[in-house]
């Protein structure tokens, strides 16, 4: 995950279209509109650490409506957040204000693995474990 602290500008390159999205707004409706198309970036916003609806978002960009390019978090961002973010499926993350950037990289280091599958691999952790040998993931089933 991209890590882009608060003070940092985050200006779209030459070419890149980028899609702000409310956290209010309905990703269905987008999607049947056409908005998604040519879309290089779509920044969700986070208004306080509380409200989690732009991660209901970003599983649906990635799940139901595939949308492959970067998922950008934006708004009041915090370290406790980073992981969940990009098991939701964002790849990069500006930072709120005050946020040290060393310190959040280093909160990736603590988790290595978890159990439950998620929007980068769907599969449990015990179905990873069994997927080389196809034999014993039937029996465990």
């Amino acid at each position: 995950m991209k890590i882009i602290a608060a003070n940092e500008g985050t200006t779209p390159a030459s070419g890149e279209k980028v899609l702000q999205i409310a956290n209010d707004a309905d990703i269905a409706e987008l999607a049947q509109s056409g908005a998604f198309e040519g879309v290089t970036r779509i920044e969700l916003s986070f208004p306080k650490f509380t409200d989690g609806r732009a991660y209901s978002q970003a599983v649906l960009l990635r799940r139901r409506y595939k949308f492959s390019g970067d998922l950008r978090a934006t708004g009041d961002v915090l370290i406790d957040l980073l992981v969940h973010m990009q098991r939701s499926g964002f790849t990069s993350v500006v930072l709120a204000e005050g946020v040290n950037p060393d310190a959040a990289e280093r909160q990736f280091a603590r988790y290595a693995a978890f159990y439950q599958g998620d929007v980068l691999e769907p599969r449990p952790l015990f179905a990873r474990d069994l997927a080389p040998n196809s034999d014993q993931a039937l029996e465990a089933a």
